[in-house]
């Protein structure tokens, strides 16, 4: 995840939603058109080691040719499959990483409500205004 929404610190309710929102975007991607190789044998000769990898799937793909998944969730992931453009759903991930960076970007450092502000010395533990 964090090669998608960064290193940044997400703590507003606002950043929250553009994150659930990215998140579903990309299970969406992620699931229905991103390929991956999956490792099918490792074979060790003498210090190298041979890997050996299945024909590169989506996991939908995975899921349509080898599960034993009931027909009606199978449907239901087909009728899922048909409603998504790949195009629409990068542009809409890319957007989403860029509102979630500028949101970072423009944040206003944190200060504390003037009323918990603590006069002259500060209890043990307490922190400056």
């Amino acid at each position: 995840m964090r090669r998608a929404v960064g290193y940044a610190r997400y703590d507003s309710a606002g950043q929250l939603r553009m994150l659930n929102q990215l998140y579903s975007r990309l299970r969406l991607y992620t699931n229905y058109f991103q390929p991956v190789m999956k490792l099918v044998k490792k074979e060790r000769r003498g210090a190298k080691v041979k890997k050996t990898y299945d024909r590169p799937q989506t996991p939908f793909q995975r899921l349509q040719n080898a599960s034993p998944l009931p027909l009606h969730a199978k449907q239901r992931l087909r009728a899922e499959y048909a409603t998504l453009n790949p195009a629409a759903l990068k542009r809409e991930i890319g957007a989403l990483q860029k509102a979630l960076q500028h949101s970072v970007r423009n944040r206003r450092p944190y200060s504390p409500a003037p009323s918990l502000c603590r006069s002259a010395q500060p209890a043990q533990g307490a922190e400056f205004c």
